[in-house]
């Protein structure tokens, strides 16, 4: 993914907050909402989604109604971090439903990984029947979140406001 952003206005801007908080909101709402005519906004829509600024449109749904009770960080650490090892790694925790995010990182382990579970019982399935038998991996240290804080899928838009206006 390059670093650069492609350009956005501040009418742009707004559409890509009032989308972060409604995915389903109408194009005339959203364009009432951020001060344009519908054509207008929808054409901004069409070339965010070409640019690939957005990526999807999803519906999120509460964890909890589907009985994922267990948040679970996992950080793992490999015995070397050769090519061959990541990607074995990698490969391994890509498909696995109950792993929301996986993480390459710098520090004491080389990956973080979020893990949603019905209960402690999957996450030893899980830990025992899938991570310990992925071949290179060293070491393996849980933390269970106890209540979450903070969650958004709304990324910050506040930096690009200067460079827009």
């Amino acid at each position: 993914m390059p670093a650069t952003h492609p350009e956005l206005d501040s009418p742009s801007l707004r559409i890509l907050d009032a989308l972060q908080a409604d995915a389903e909101i109408s194009n005339a709402a959203l364009a009432e909402r951020v001060g344009l005519s519908p054509s207008p906004c929808w054409r901004r829509v069409s070339e965010m989604k070409e640019a690939g600024v957005i990526r999807a449109s999803v519906a999120l749904v509460d964890p909890m109604a589907l009985g994922l009770a267990v948040n679970v960080f996992v950080h793992v650490t490999l015995k070397t971090q050769d090519k061959k090892s990541l990607e074995t790694f990698e490969a391994a925790v890509r498909n696995r439903p109950e792993v929301m995010e996986c993480y390459l990182m710098t520090g004491e382990a080389d990956y973080m990984l979020r893990v949603l579970v019905e209960d402690l019982a999957k996450y030893q399935a899980l830990l025992v029947d899938v991570l310990t038998r992925i071949p290179g991996v060293a070491n393996i240290r849980t933390s269970f979140a106890l209540s979450q804080v903070k969650y958004t899928t709304a990324l910050p838009t506040g930096h690009l406001r200067t460079l827009a206006e």
